[in-house]
């Protein structure tokens, strides 16, 4: 379990005390407008004290169009940047990594928050509207305007949300994006939107500013190869400092034909790396599986359910290398004994066989 406990440094930036990352994670806790609150202060709070080494925040979404949930942090005005503020002092408070998650829901946004959402084509299922192509380059500024108001709150660096079905994710699948101007057709082309978002950053942000970048191989259109090619141009672009695999399970084997001779994960561990530290989540629930990952070639891992369980995982993980989770389903009581709100409580109480029924 050594290496879990090593430091980690960046390319750019603070370094993390540990190999674990808190997981950005949905946690339906803002208020209306998007502004903090102290339930999400103390949700992370608690994590940033029970030892994980980076704290990374909810999804915040960097347009109004762009918002995924009612309860969704924003950082598209002015406005927020005081209540992140005080998110971020209290993360690194504790001597820890602060983080913070840029988010675009793309088409699928919140029908209850957006009257129409938008994506990169026009999408009858969802009803959203194809972006115009002077709407891609707002969209750029947006998130370069969200990385600033991230650095002016005081946070050191930022994620870009690239995975999971949303917008970055919406540009970059085939299926999803059928555009004919130059952020549409070949990858190149659909991959341009994120890449001048990490350009736009890296011009815009101090140059110790640290910057991420969450991709998922599978699922909502993305094609495992083209992910691969992706992941390699940006590493080797030398702007990224991380790269965050979201696998859902890290352990998983891929379910597209032709990559099935090795895990999902190991088809981006001997990608040449330049620097940029490779991060992978999705059910690591325990610090033998946790450490194992590392042993595989992840740098370091980011921890999402079972955070939720235990604001001390790491600290424990460090008593004991086996140490096991609470079992599932826990009680409501648990979870706000953990420092979740009533509003995350009936979030993850969504989950299967998650939260004791009331």
């Amino acid at each position: 379990m050594t290496d879990l406990f090593a430091p980690l440094t960046f390319l750019r930036g603070p370094a993390m005390a540990n190999r674990l990352m808190l997981s950005p994670m949905t946690s339906d806790q803002a208020l209306p407008d998007g502004r903090v609150t102290e339930d999400e202060v103390r949700w992370l709070d608690m994590r940033a004290a029970g030892g994980f080494g980076g704290v990374m925040t909810s999804a915040s979404y960097v347009q109004a169009q762009g918002k995924g949930g009612q309860g969704q942090t924003g950082i598209w005005s002015d406005d927020h940047v005081e209540g992140l503020s005080g998110l971020a002092r209290t993360i690194k408070s504790h001597g820890r990594l602060a983080a913070l998650q840029l988010h675009h829901a793309g088409y699928r946004a919140s029908r209850r928050s957006v009257p129409q959402p938008v994506g990169p084509s026009d999408d009858p299922e969802s009803g959203s509207r194809g972006l115009t192509t002077a709407e891609v380059e707002q969209l750029v500024e947006d998130f370069v305007a969200g990385a600033r108001r991230a650095e002016q709150a005081g946070f050191d660096g930022v994620e870009l949300h690239g995975a999971h079905g949303y917008l970055l994710a919406q540009f970059l699948s085939a299926e999803d994006n059928r555009r004919t101007d130059r952020y549409g057709g070949s990858l190149e082309n659909r991959a341009r939107l994120t890449l001048e978002i990490i350009d736009g950053v890296r011009r815009t942000c101090r140059t110790d500013f640290q910057l991420g970048l969450r991709l998922s191989p599978e699922r909502y259109g993305m094609r495992l190869g083209e992910v691969r090619d992706l992941a390699a141009e940006v590493m080797a672009g030398g702007e990224l400092d991380w790269l965050d695999l979201s696998l859902w399970d890290a352990n998983k084997a891929p379910v597209e034909a032709g990559f099935q001779e090795r895990p999902l994960f190991a088809w981006f561990t001997d990608l040449p790396r330049h620097g940029v530290r490779l991060g992978v989540a999705g059910k690591i629930m325990t610090p033998v599986v946790a450490a194992g990952l590392l042993e595989a070639g992840a740098d370091f891992v980011l921890i999402g359910r079972a955070a939720i369980l235990h604001h001390d995982w790491p600290m424990r993980a460090r008593r004991d290398p086996g140490f096991e989770p609470a079992s599932l389903p826990v009680s409501a009581e648990h979870l706000a004994s953990e420092g979740l709100g009533a509003r995350f409580i009936r979030y993850v109480a969504t989950f299967d066989n998650f939260v004791i029924p009331a």
